[in-house]
């Protein structure tokens, strides 16, 4: 097979080229920007373009597919060449259900939490010794890629993204996958410049229950009313299991999971992610794994890259990183590390770097999210409201937004870095949650300058 991505440099891409090198096809690709880690990982397999951009001379009739990715635009060369020669052109989710259509598809969607609940499947599964191929959004400790395609394993399981397919197909992703198995983490608003509206976004879940076969499975959270609203819209033929939290108990700065008379040291924290595991649970013994097996390989589970990652610490500090970005994520990864460390105050410190959070409208879906904080920290860049297009806004604009007079807003890194620095770190810990990198502060530095003090 020969295979041509359109946008190889992508994080999705790029692993999905290395999974169809590793499969024995042959990968070409091009991109306008390539950078580490797709650009090491490409060039360590012979994958990398020489040279960035655009070269419909690619293009040609001896390609079986053409792959078009996200960055992509409508009127790129390459892709208007593949189109001329009538070429067979899938998105990434088109061609990843292509692989995987006559495999058991396990489907995770929800507005926070699937890459976690992913990580858990993916975990268990492999302790477990049952062959999966699979789709994850971040690289996972144990695993090589984010996109594994084999001939022989009967299952697939997919992080499914609710974002749009293309540039040529406004599908949400997860429509795509058309899940036999099919888990909803929960529901909250996001990717206001695709969903204007609330029940916009939320009518995207009732298709995605809709989608679920009449014997298939739907596992849902019970403890989101948008999710359990959304359940009733699956046929009355499917099977539906909802969870809620799992009983656990914090002992000594360690969450222990209480499960038929035992208390199981946990290595993850927070109510959100005990949440998972239990999503994770259901999951797993609908693909053959056992509560007994599920346990104790989750015991072992250390979560998933920039998941309330542990950066440093010592005695008295700690510094977490996360993905945490919109509302509901932040207000859960905050209470999961002030419900961990109870005696420690907690400086918590994100960015507002999506669309949606650059967006003054949507600033006010942040209200109350970092009461739990006892220092609450935003930052913004003007450079990333100028990229996006959007308008500016003030700092006093988003202390409005957030509910809380008392935060610190910073739009240039230079005075956050030298506010953190500032602090005296004592009995305190920091959380920096960001999609982005904060306009690129070095965080493990950071850490280690803090933990000096």
């Amino acid at each position: 097979m020969n295979v041509h991505f359109i946008a190889i440099g992508g994080s999705a891409m790029h692993n999905l080229a290395i999974a169809l090198h590793h499969k024995g096809y042959k990968v070409t690709g091009s991109d306008d920007e390539i950078f580490d880690p797709a650009k090491t990982r490409l060039q360590k397999l012979g994958l990398l373009p020489e040279s960035t951009g655009w070269y419909p001379e690619m293009i040609h009739s001896g390609l079986d597919a053409v792959i078009l990715g996200m960055h992509a635009k409508a009127d790129n060369p390459e892709l208007m060449k593949a189109k001329a020669l009538g070429l067979t052109i899938y998105s990434y989710p088109e061609y990843l259900y292509e692989q995987a259509k006559d495999k058991i598809r396990v489907v995770i969607g929800g507005s926070h939490g699937k890459t976690t609940i992913t990580a858990m499947i993916l975990h268990v599964l492999k302790q477990a010794g049952i062959d999966t191929d699979y789709m994850v959004g971040a690289q996972l400790e144990g695993f090589d890629v984010m996109v594994r395609l084999t001939q022989d394993a009967p299952f697939m399981v997919f992080e499914g993204d609710e974002y749009l397919t293309s540039a040529l197909d406004k599908r949400p992703k997860f429509h795509v996958y058309q899940p036999h198995i099919a888990l909803i983490s929960g529901i909250a608003w996001d990717h206001v410049n695709v969903f204007p509206t609330f029940d916009n976004y939320v009518g995207q879940f009732r298709i995605f229950a809709g989608m679920v076969p009449h014997d298939g499975s739907l596992i849902y959270c019970a403890e989101d009313e948008n999710v359990v609203a959304v359940s009733c819209f699956a046929a009355e033929t499917v099977h539906k299991y909802p969870y809620r939290c799992p009983d656990y108990e914090i002992r000594n700065g360690t969450t222990y999971l209480n499960y038929n008379g035992e208390s199981i040291p946990m290595k993850i924290f927070g109510h959100h992610n005990m949440l998972n595991l239990e999503g994770a649970r259901y999951v797993c013994e609908a693909m053959g794994v056992d509560t007994g097996t599920f346990y104790n390989a989750i015991s072992t589970f250390s979560g998933a890259s920039k998941r309330l990652e542990f950066v440093a610490g010592n005695d008295s500090c700690s510094v977490y990183k996360d993905f945490a970005h919109s509302p509901s994520k932040l207000q859960a990864t905050i209470d999961a590390v002030k419900e961990q460390y109870p005696d420690r105050k907690l400086i918590a410190c994100m960015e507002l770097h999506t669309y949606s959070s650059l967006s003054l409208k949507f600033l006010e879906e942040y209200r109350d999210t970092m009461t739990k904080a006892d220092v609450a920290v935003v930052f913004y860049s003007r450079h990333a409201l100028e990229l996006k297009r959007l308008p500016y806004f003030t700092t006093e604009d988003v202390g409005k937004a957030f509910g809380r007079f008392d935060i610190h807003v910073f739009n240039e890194n230079t005075a956050l870095i030298s506010f953190l620095k500032s602090i005296a770190w004592k009995d305190t810990n920091l959380l920096m949650m960001s999609s982005g990198n904060f306009e690129g502060i070095d965080l493990k530095n950071l850490a280690e300058t803090i933990l000096s003090k």
